[in-house]
């Protein structure tokens, strides 16, 4: 389970970095209970150097439960430390599309207008991203027969978090 969940997590980390998605701080929340404790090394030496695996004291507050969570939920913050997506099962499975698409929303929009903290030409990469996930969802939308269709984009704003 364990080398599942790094290998995806970091598959989808170098990804990202590989569309210009850069300086996106990963990191893992080791479970409270004794057992997760255990199997702290195990966890560590799974993910790579890139992805920070955070061990919590049994004696301290639980993490979880301060950010309404639960051990496998996503959470995903922009840069200036906002709650943009906050992932549960089955939606925080690796294997499906919804993490990484919540980081790249978050990522790209702009709610806050300019920002001290944005990547230089992350435009560019954030209009690709959009641009390819339009064109995945026009190759799947049913067209109907014998009528005129046509696909209206969502406007997106390009936030850079």
């Amino acid at each position: 389970c364990f080398f599942t969940f790094s290998t995806r997590l970091d598959d989808l980390r170098v990804k990202l970095e590989n569309e210009g998605l850069v300086n996106i701080s990963y990191v893992v929340v080791n479970h409270q209970g004794t057992y997760s404790q255990r199997k702290f090394h195990l966890l560590k030496e799974s993910v790579s150097e890139y992805i920070t695996v955070y061990q919590q004291d049994e004696q301290q507050p639980d993490v979880w439960t301060i950010l309404n969570g639960n051990k496998d939920d996503f959470l995903i913050y922009d840069r200036c430390g906002r709650l943009v997506y906050h992932l549960g099962l089955p939606y925080s499975f690796l294997s499906f599309q919804y993490v990484e698409e919540s980081i790249k929303i978050a990522y790209c929009e702009n709610k806050c207008g300019n920002c001290s903290y944005t990547e230089p030409d992350i435009d560019g990469i954030c209009e690709n991203i959009t641009k390819a996930a339009d064109e995945e969802l026009a190759e799947v939308e049913p067209k109907p027969a014998g009528q005129h269709s046509h696909h209206h984009n969502p406007h997106r704003h390009h936030h850079h978090h």
